[in-house]
Protein backbone atom coordinates (compact mmCIF):
# COMPACT_ATOMS: atom_id res chain seq x y z
CA UNK A 1 0.00 0.00 0.00
CA UNK A 2 1.38 3.14 -1.06
CA UNK A 3 2.29 5.69 2.04
CA UNK A 4 0.38 9.20 2.27
CA UNK A 5 2.99 12.05 2.66
CA UNK A 6 1.48 14.26 4.86
CA UNK A 7 2.93 17.59 5.33
CA UNK A 8 4.33 19.18 8.96
CA UNK A 9 2.03 21.55 9.05
CA UNK A 10 -0.94 19.53 7.96
CA UNK A 11 0.03 16.86 10.95
CA UNK A 12 0.27 20.08 13.05
CA UNK A 13 -3.25 20.82 12.03
CA UNK A 14 -4.42 17.46 12.88
CA UNK A 15 -2.90 17.41 16.12
CA UNK A 16 -4.23 20.57 17.28
CA UNK A 17 -8.12 19.61 16.22
CA UNK A 18 -7.60 16.14 17.84
CA UNK A 19 -6.93 18.41 21.05
CA UNK A 20 -9.75 20.62 20.50
CA UNK A 21 -12.19 17.84 20.27
CA UNK A 22 -10.64 16.39 23.53
CA UNK A 23 -11.56 19.44 25.75
CA UNK A 24 -14.98 19.68 24.24
CA UNK A 25 -15.68 16.19 24.99
CA UNK A 26 -14.26 16.71 28.91
CA UNK A 27 -15.93 19.91 29.59
CA UNK A 28 -19.44 18.80 28.23
CA UNK A 29 -21.86 18.47 30.39
CA UNK A 30 -23.63 14.87 31.23
CA UNK A 31 -26.59 13.86 32.44
CA UNK A 32 -25.51 11.91 35.08
CA UNK A 33 -22.91 14.39 36.61
CA UNK A 34 -25.72 16.81 36.55
CA UNK A 35 -28.16 14.14 38.43
CA UNK A 36 -25.84 13.50 41.33
CA UNK A 37 -25.23 16.96 42.09
CA UNK A 38 -26.54 17.92 45.58
CA UNK A 39 -29.58 20.21 46.50
CA UNK A 40 -29.04 23.27 47.89
CA UNK A 41 -30.36 22.47 51.30
CA UNK A 42 -30.62 26.05 52.72
CA UNK A 43 -34.28 28.23 53.02
CA UNK A 44 -36.18 28.87 49.94
CA UNK A 45 -37.20 32.64 50.41
CA UNK A 46 -40.35 31.83 47.90
CA UNK A 47 -41.44 29.23 50.61
CA UNK A 48 -43.57 29.24 53.40
CA UNK A 49 -41.38 29.66 56.89
CA UNK A 50 -43.36 26.76 59.27
CA UNK A 51 -45.03 28.36 61.51
CA UNK A 52 -44.97 31.49 60.12
CA UNK A 53 -49.03 31.78 60.08
CA UNK A 54 -49.63 29.77 63.27
CA UNK A 55 -51.99 31.45 65.40
CA UNK A 56 -50.13 33.00 68.46
CA UNK A 57 -53.01 33.46 71.59
CA UNK A 58 -52.60 36.90 73.46
CA UNK A 59 -51.00 35.02 76.56
CA UNK A 60 -48.81 33.24 74.73
CA UNK A 61 -47.49 36.92 72.89
CA UNK A 62 -47.56 38.21 77.10
CA UNK A 63 -45.35 35.82 78.16
CA UNK A 64 -42.94 35.41 75.47
CA UNK A 65 -42.45 39.71 75.83
CA UNK A 66 -42.00 39.33 79.47
CA UNK A 67 -39.17 36.85 79.16
CA UNK A 68 -37.91 38.59 76.67
CA UNK A 69 -38.01 41.70 78.78
CA UNK A 70 -36.97 44.47 75.67
CA UNK A 71 -36.17 47.46 76.52
CA UNK A 72 -38.91 50.21 75.27
CA UNK A 73 -39.15 51.37 72.19
CA UNK A 74 -38.20 55.13 72.01
CA UNK A 75 -40.49 57.92 72.14
CA UNK A 76 -37.74 61.02 71.66
CA UNK A 77 -38.73 64.65 73.58
CA UNK A 78 -41.43 65.56 70.81
CA UNK A 79 -38.84 66.78 68.34
CA UNK A 80 -40.24 67.53 64.94
CA UNK A 81 -38.04 65.25 62.45
CA UNK A 82 -35.46 67.88 60.32
CA UNK A 83 -37.15 68.55 56.58
CA UNK A 84 -35.64 65.73 54.12
CA UNK A 85 -35.90 62.98 57.18
CA UNK A 86 -36.09 59.68 55.34
CA UNK A 87 -37.85 58.51 59.02
CA UNK A 88 -40.54 61.32 58.54
CA UNK A 89 -43.97 59.46 58.74
CA UNK A 90 -42.95 55.58 59.41
CA UNK A 91 -44.82 54.44 62.36
CA UNK A 92 -44.22 50.60 63.18
CA UNK A 93 -45.20 48.66 65.98
CA UNK A 94 -43.41 48.20 69.36
CA UNK A 95 -41.68 43.98 69.46
CA UNK A 96 -41.91 44.90 73.72
CA UNK A 97 -45.58 45.44 73.78
CA UNK A 98 -47.49 46.07 70.64
CA UNK A 99 -47.74 50.23 70.95
CA UNK A 100 -46.99 52.27 67.98
CA UNK A 101 -43.85 54.52 67.61
CA UNK A 102 -43.37 57.06 65.18
CA UNK A 103 -39.90 56.35 64.29
CA UNK A 104 -39.28 60.63 62.71
CA UNK A 105 -40.48 61.74 65.97
CA UNK A 106 -38.61 59.25 68.33
CA UNK A 107 -35.34 58.98 66.76
CA UNK A 108 -35.09 62.80 66.00
CA UNK A 109 -31.87 64.91 66.91
CA UNK A 110 -29.77 61.88 67.41
CA UNK A 111 -27.70 59.74 65.34
CA UNK A 112 -29.17 56.13 64.87
CA UNK A 113 -27.85 52.60 64.18
CA UNK A 114 -30.60 50.61 62.83
CA UNK A 115 -29.95 46.70 62.55
CA UNK A 116 -32.26 44.74 60.22
CA UNK A 117 -32.29 41.20 61.11
CA UNK A 118 -35.21 38.35 60.39
CA UNK A 119 -35.45 35.28 63.16
CA UNK A 120 -35.05 32.76 60.63
CA UNK A 121 -31.78 34.21 59.96
CA UNK A 122 -28.73 32.36 60.95
CA UNK A 123 -25.89 35.22 60.43
CA UNK A 124 -28.51 37.60 62.11
CA UNK A 125 -28.73 35.71 65.38
CA UNK A 126 -24.66 35.32 65.30
CA UNK A 127 -24.46 39.53 64.86
CA UNK A 128 -27.13 40.45 66.92
CA UNK A 129 -25.54 40.12 70.12
CA UNK A 130 -23.09 42.02 69.05
CA UNK A 131 -24.95 45.16 68.29
CA UNK A 132 -26.28 44.58 71.67
CA UNK A 133 -22.72 45.15 73.25
CA UNK A 134 -22.12 47.87 71.12
CA UNK A 135 -25.01 49.31 71.98
CA UNK A 136 -23.99 49.58 75.32
CA UNK A 137 -20.41 50.20 74.52
CA UNK A 138 -21.93 53.42 72.76
CA UNK A 139 -24.24 54.73 75.37
CA UNK A 140 -26.10 57.99 75.12
CA UNK A 141 -23.64 59.03 72.15
CA UNK A 142 -25.67 57.12 69.58
CA UNK A 143 -29.15 55.22 69.74
CA UNK A 144 -29.27 51.66 68.86
CA UNK A 145 -32.50 50.59 67.19
CA UNK A 146 -33.22 46.99 65.92
CA UNK A 147 -35.84 45.64 63.66
CA UNK A 148 -37.72 42.65 62.82
CA UNK A 149 -37.86 42.90 58.78
CA UNK A 150 -40.91 42.15 56.47
CA UNK A 151 -39.36 38.42 55.53
CA UNK A 152 -40.97 36.68 58.87
CA UNK A 153 -42.64 39.48 60.59
CA UNK A 154 -46.15 38.07 60.26
CA UNK A 155 -45.45 35.97 63.37
CA UNK A 156 -43.82 37.89 66.03
CA UNK A 157 -43.83 35.40 68.40
CA UNK A 158 -40.73 33.63 66.81
CA UNK A 159 -39.20 37.20 66.39
CA UNK A 160 -39.71 37.27 70.27
CA UNK A 161 -38.36 33.80 70.80
CA UNK A 162 -35.29 34.80 69.03
CA UNK A 163 -34.28 37.48 71.16
CA UNK A 164 -34.72 35.39 73.97
CA UNK A 165 -32.56 32.56 73.06
CA UNK A 166 -29.69 35.03 72.19
CA UNK A 167 -30.37 37.10 75.63
CA UNK A 168 -30.50 40.33 73.21
CA UNK A 169 -32.86 43.12 74.54
CA UNK A 170 -32.43 46.14 72.50
CA UNK A 171 -35.46 48.42 71.46
CA UNK A 172 -37.41 46.76 68.62
CA UNK A 173 -39.65 47.27 66.31
CA UNK A 174 -41.64 45.28 63.39
CA UNK A 175 -41.14 46.54 59.61
CA UNK A 176 -44.54 44.33 58.91
CA UNK A 177 -45.16 46.47 55.33
CA UNK A 178 -41.63 46.85 54.52
CA UNK A 179 -42.15 50.54 54.97
CA UNK A 180 -38.80 51.31 56.88
CA UNK A 181 -36.92 49.14 54.42
CA UNK A 182 -38.84 51.26 51.29
CA UNK A 183 -38.04 54.81 52.92
CA UNK A 184 -34.37 53.55 54.17
CA UNK A 185 -33.24 52.21 50.20
CA UNK A 186 -32.64 48.66 52.06
CA UNK A 187 -32.14 45.57 49.99
CA UNK A 188 -34.09 42.36 50.78
CA UNK A 189 -30.61 41.26 52.37
CA UNK A 190 -30.13 39.64 56.01
CA UNK A 191 -28.74 40.83 58.38
CA UNK A 192 -28.31 44.82 57.48
CA UNK A 193 -27.15 47.66 59.55
CA UNK A 194 -28.72 51.42 58.42
CA UNK A 195 -26.90 54.30 59.85
CA UNK A 196 -28.69 57.62 60.16
CA UNK A 197 -28.01 61.17 60.64
CA UNK A 198 -29.00 63.30 63.36
CA UNK A 199 -31.29 65.12 60.82
CA UNK A 200 -32.71 61.73 59.92
CA UNK A 201 -30.56 61.19 56.52
CA UNK A 202 -29.03 58.11 55.92
CA UNK A 203 -25.45 57.76 56.30
CA UNK A 204 -24.87 54.40 54.73
CA UNK A 205 -26.41 51.32 54.05
CA UNK A 206 -24.56 48.11 55.12
CA UNK A 207 -25.76 44.86 54.13
CA UNK A 208 -22.52 42.98 55.96
CA UNK A 209 -22.34 40.42 58.79
CA UNK A 210 -20.94 42.29 61.44
CA UNK A 211 -18.53 40.37 63.64
CA UNK A 212 -17.40 42.36 66.05
CA UNK A 213 -17.98 45.43 68.33
CA UNK A 214 -14.48 47.08 66.58
CA UNK A 215 -16.07 46.38 63.28
CA UNK A 216 -19.01 48.65 64.03
CA UNK A 217 -16.86 51.55 65.55
CA UNK A 218 -14.95 51.92 62.34
CA UNK A 219 -17.94 52.33 60.51
CA UNK A 220 -19.89 54.36 63.07
CA UNK A 221 -16.69 56.61 62.74
CA UNK A 222 -16.09 55.96 59.19
CA UNK A 223 -19.96 57.38 58.56
CA UNK A 224 -21.02 59.24 61.54
CA UNK A 225 -18.15 60.68 62.35
CA UNK A 226 -18.28 59.39 66.13
CA UNK A 227 -15.48 57.98 68.14
CA UNK A 228 -17.19 55.11 70.09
Amino acid sequence: MPRVHVSASARWSIAALIVIVAMIVAIWPRATETASEPVDPGVNPSAPLPGINADVSEQDMAQARERAALQPCPVGDATAPAPGSALTGIVLSCLADGTTVDLGVATAGRPLLINIWAHWCGPCRTELPVVADFAAQAGDRLQVLTVQGQEGSQNPLLSLNLLIETGVKLPTVVDTDARLAAALSVPRVYPCTVLVRADGTVAAVLPQVFESTDELADVVGKHLGLEL
